[in-house]
């Protein structure tokens, strides 16, 4: 397949459906309680929601929404440190659009712009760069965000400041790393997961060798999987697959993207540029050792935090929000107490409903999506 409308096909979709359905009937476990995959990434919950898809499985399989968003997980000490960078009257402060709204301990970045800050969203870090070179006289901070998807770019745009020496461009860095959190996740006996829908995009740069230990170790199926209707339902046809067999290994369904070793020039670049802090907090999940990455010495000029006084102060969530309990989930959206009542997209009290990753955020525009009537695609409905 290679055009859009193929991976949305409805007739392939319920086939799989089907077979998703035999497979689940075949394995032992099911009798006592659901299976439960946990798709790791936003961008599978997104699709997840969007398509309608957990509404079209079988009721003895569990989708998991996982920590894969990154702005979700980003705390409010964090927010609050880039809130202090931005209050210098020289900076300019520049980050990408979901960021905006996540809530800091009193405000957001864009309530803060509304307050007459200079915030402004930008595209890429090279947008931030380019706005460098137009205001010699002024500091360009960027808001560094993502896993490894979006390291890479942001590496490339310091070598390529260093290279022409902007050194009125700089980085905050709150680019974190995958395999530490899922390892965090599968230490915790709280959580029962049978497998996992590993991350598309971010298997792109780092390839799916790093999660070997998530089968090795952990003897969980783990399947690379696109954000695609069918990539999604292929993928947890794979899981099950393996389920069935008794084996648990790395498999990749999206290949025509990601590759087994990754993208060399991204993860050079990402070597260059970056090496990983001892520890790194994540909202609703508490510090998670060698999780986080920093700016190397080498390049400390492009480094907000050497640059800036930041407070780094550690800032607990409001006590009613439960976003910890639904990105290591533990609890559905839905079953939050503030879903949908005091916490909504345009008042987000976490950042899980702020995103469009954002388990609760999805679910919330989403909820209602489903399968039209007569149509050869699969397609949103609300």
């Amino acid at each position: 397949m290679k055009y859009i409308d193929e991976f949305r096909d409805r007739d392939r979709a319920t086939s799989l459906i089907i077979e998703i359905a035999r497979v689940l009937g075949r394995i032992p476990l099911t009798r006592d309680r659901p299976l439960k995959i946990m798709e790791v990434c936003g961008g599978h919950t997104h699709s997840i929601f969007r398509y309608g898809i957990e509404g079209l499985l079988p009721p003895s399989l569990e989708l998991v929404h996982g920590p894969g968003c990154p702005v979700c997980v980003l705390p409010i000490g964090r927010v609050d440190d880039g809130l202090s960078i931005a209050a210098h009257p020289e900076v300019i402060f520049t980050t990408f659009g979901d960021a905006m709204r996540v809530p800091g301990s009193h405000r957001s970045l864009l309530q803060a712009k509304a307050e007459g800050l200079d915030i402004r969203m930008v595209y890429s870090p090279m947008d931030a760069l380019a706005l460098a070179r137009r205001h010699p006289d002024r500091e360009v901070v960027f808001f560094g965000l993502g896993f490894e998807t979006t390291m890479p770019s942001t590496a490339l745009t310091i070598l390529a400041a260093a290279a022409d020496r902007v050194c009125n461009f700089s980085v905050f860095c709150n680019h974190i790393t995958i395999v530490p959190t899922l390892q965090a996740l599968l230490d915790s006996p709280a959580l029962e997961l049978d497998g996992f829908l590993g991350p598309g995009h971010v298997s792109a740069v780092i390839g799916t060798s790093p999660f070997r230990f998530v089968a090795e170790r952990y003897h969980r199926p783990f399947v690379v999987a696109g954000f695609e209707p069918l990539d999604v339902l292929q993928a947890i046809w794979m899981v099950l697959l393996q389920i069935e067999q008794g084996r648990a290994d790395v498999e990749n369904q999206y290949a025509r993207v990601v590759a087994t070793a990754g993208s060399r020039q991204a993860l050079d670049a990402i070597a260059q540029v970056y090496e990983l802090r001892e520890h790194f907090e994540w909202r609703g999940l508490g510090s998670i050792d060698r999780s986080g990455i920093r700016i190397r010495r080498a390049f400390a000029a492009f480094d907000a935090e050497t640059k800036f006084v930041v407070p780094n102060a550690r800032v607990a969530d409001p006590p009613a929000c439960q976003c910890g309990d639904v990105l290591k989930g533990v609890l559905r959206p839905q079953e939050c107490k503030m879903f949908a009542t005091a916490c909504t997209p345009e008042t987000p009290l976490g950042a899980l409903m702020v995103s469009s990753e954002g388990a609760c955020a999805a679910s919330y525009h989403y909820a209602g999506a489903r399968l039209t009537e007569g149509s050869g695609h699969l397609r949103v409905v609300r």
